[in-house]
């Protein structure tokens, strides 16, 4: 399926017997360097066109899962919490509930909310502001899922990183009962759909398996956020843990290219899904789009 840049639905497919179709709330963007670490201008711009401000473009893909049984939710973009300061910074629109409008689903259809991780431009849209500033569930029967590791990180709010972690986008969500946390490092959210941990950019990232009738996708989240971070030293100054994030990528790509795994990536607009391969000097590439 091929989308114009504007397009509220970016991508259909399948994976065995399971419907996934990705939905967006919008674009925003992020400094390039930031976006690639260490890997100089010069090589990273060559894939990741930067602004006048040396932004580059990012996208915010919701997988929306239909097993046939359960109507499964992955990531809820940036929201619309966003502070006006921040908001014109990043540019982003707050357009997940237009597109899961115009993709056909309904936010009461919606039984199980997956965030991979806390930062504010994963887990947004799990609630929603309202003008007299109270905030209330985007997917009132859902029933949502995040790492307690996350949540207790959050908490702390460490000057590294608390501007990431935003508490109306989880905490009334626990305080309800209405969040599970989840423990370990792997876990079955229902049949079809787990969870496992690739530490690095946090410590408890998760990327979401979808595994149907031999088929596997995987969302891979902030691991390799877009179809540019492929290469496994190409990692972000956001990554906690940058090390890690490279020990990771080389055992993701250990199963997900021998077994040719759809890679579901969380900020690459353009290119919301692939499978990859390794080209002749041995690098991960995208081999085919969908």
């Amino acid at each position: 399926m091929h989308t114009a840049d504007s397009d509220l639905v970016r991508a259909r497919t399948q994976v065995g017997d399971f419907e996934l179709t990705v939905c967006t709330d919008g674009t925003y963007k992020l400094d390039g360097g930031a976006m690639f670490g260490v890997v100089p201008k010069t090589l990273w711009q060559k894939r990741a066109e930067p602004d006048a401000d040396n932004r580059i473009l990012l996208g915010l893909n919701t997988v929306v899962v239909r097993t046939g049984k359960h109507t499964v939710l992955i990531e809820t973009g940036i929201g619309n919490k966003q502070p006006a300061k921040l908001r014109a910074i990043h540019e982003n629109q707050e357009l997940l509930p237009a597109s899961l409008v115009a993709a056909g689903i309904a936010v009461e259809e919606v039984d199980f909310v997956i965030n991979t991780h806390l930062h504010f431009d994963h887990c947004g849209w799990n609630t929603t502001l309202h003008p007299d500033d109270s905030v209330t569930p985007t997917f009132p029967n859902a029933h949502y899922f995040a790492h307690r590791g996350e949540v207790e990180h959050g908490h702390l709010q460490l000057e590294r990183d608390r501007v990431s972690y935003l508490s109306p986008n989880y905490d009334p969500l626990i305080e309800s009962g209405q969040m599970t946390l989840i423990e370990g490092r792997e876990a079955e959210i229902c049949p079809g759909i787990h969870v496992e941990l690739f530490p690095g950019h946090t410590a408890q990232l998760m990327g979401i398996h979808i595994e149907s009738a031999g088929q596997h996708a995987c969302y891979i989240s902030d691991l390799i956020p877009t179809s540019a971070h492929l290469d496994t030293t190409w990692v972000m100054g956001y990554d906690l843990d940058p090390l890690e994030t490279i020990v990771q990528r080389k055992r993701f790509y250990q199963r997900a290219i021998p077994e040719n795994w759809l890679v579901l990536f969380t900020h690459d607009h353009r290119n919301p899904m692939a499978r990859i391969g390794l080209n002749e000097k041995q690098k991960p590439v995208v081999i085919a789009t969908e």
